[in-house]
């Protein structure tokens, strides 16, 4: 099978050697069996599957030692294009020497890192990665009948993109703990969407149940609503944190300790204070206050008042509270 064959055009170019090579001339492509199954020692698994993406299939042939559950042989037979023989193939060798557990756990990732020549550039291009989600799903299927289960049993989560076979459930968690807010950033974070695209939005070489657009608002919409429903939990139990408070909330609880705790002493000297500003310093809180009546001008009574307020605003408000008079 020639290269010309297969593709055309400069989109050879961003195919890596490992590939070519692979496609012109498969390490373990072949049939097993049932008596060179039983001559290896082991029990002989065959599995189809197609991808309706592509229109390609797959049958994956494995040697199973049934005392260990390890694959002692693995070989296919692919009905597609180049880059399926060269994904399968791959598979086939990644498959040999694991158990049946672990082989369920190869992935399309896997598979394509392998026929990389160089860890950084991507074996295939993205409009090809689809193929070797193949290699994935065959697996599932021979493992599933050598265990004798349905082979959605293998699949614990919704998967979003197929490629890179990252799940609902990661795609969602790693948008809240890291804040995102672009497609672009769950990509860099993920892969989700790096290779055939069609996990993005709609208009990809096939239609998708659920989209990347689609998970980041929604995801986005619950961020935001948790957030308003915890501060108003916390505003209801009288536990807003200072650093999530508006400007008059925060001035409502520092005036709240400050007449309790500080302005009887000061009116007694016959002074008193004011806060004129507060600003974020993280991890700092700056507040800004400006003496009033004697106390202005008394500065030994302006300093052991200060450190005062401010041990005080630590211990009640926030410890990072710092009183900055002006």
């Amino acid at each position: 099978m020639a290269k010309g064959d297969l593709i055309s055009g400069s989109i050879w170019d961003e195919y890596s050697n490992q590939v070519i090579k692979r496609m012109d001339e498969p390490t373990h492509q072949g049939e097993i069996t049932e008596e060179m199954a039983a001559a290896a020692g082991g029990k002989l698994i065959v599995a189809d599957f197609g991808a309706e993406s592509c229109g390609d299939a797959v049958r994956l042939y494995w040697v199973v030692d049934e005392k260990t559950d390890v694959i002692l042989d693995s070989k296919f037979k692919s009905f597609g294009c180049g880059t399926a023989i060269a994904s399968s193939d791959v598979m086939a060798e990644l498959c040999i020497g694991k158990t049946v557990g672990e082989a369920v756990k190869i992935t399309n990732i896997d598979v394509e890192f392998a026929l990389r020549d160089h860890p950084d550039i991507p074996a295939v291009p993205p409009q090809k990665m689809h193929c070797s989600v193949m290699a994935y799903d065959v697996i599932k299927k021979a493992a599933a009948t050598y265990k004798g289960v349905d082979m959605e049993s293998f699949e614990e989560e919704q998967i979003v993109c197929e490629c890179a076979r990252v799940s609902l459930s990661t795609i969602k968690e790693v948008i809240k703990i890291n804040n995102l807010t672009t497609v672009e950033q769950i990509t860099d974070y993920t892969k989700a969407g790096a290779f055939c695209k069609s996990c993005i939005k709609p208009g990809g070489h096939e239609a998708k149940d659920i989209y990347l657009v689609d998970i980041l608002a929604d995801t986005r919409a619950e961020m935001e609503h948790d957030k308003l429903k915890n501060a108003a939990d916390a505003s209801q139990a009288g536990t807003l944190s200072f650093g999530t408070m508006t400007i008059v909330q925060r001035i409502k609880a520092l005036d709240e300790v400050l007449d309790a705790d500080i302005r009887p002493m000061l009116i007694m000297d016959g002074g008193n204070m004011e806060i004129i500003d507060i600003k974020d310093n993280i991890p700092h809180y700056d507040v800004y206050i400006r003496y009033l009546g004697s106390c202005s001008g008394c500065a030994s009574g302006s300093t052991g008042t200060l450190y005062a307020m401010e041990s005080i605003l630590k211990q009640k408000v926030d410890e990072n509270i710092r009183i900055l008079p002006i």
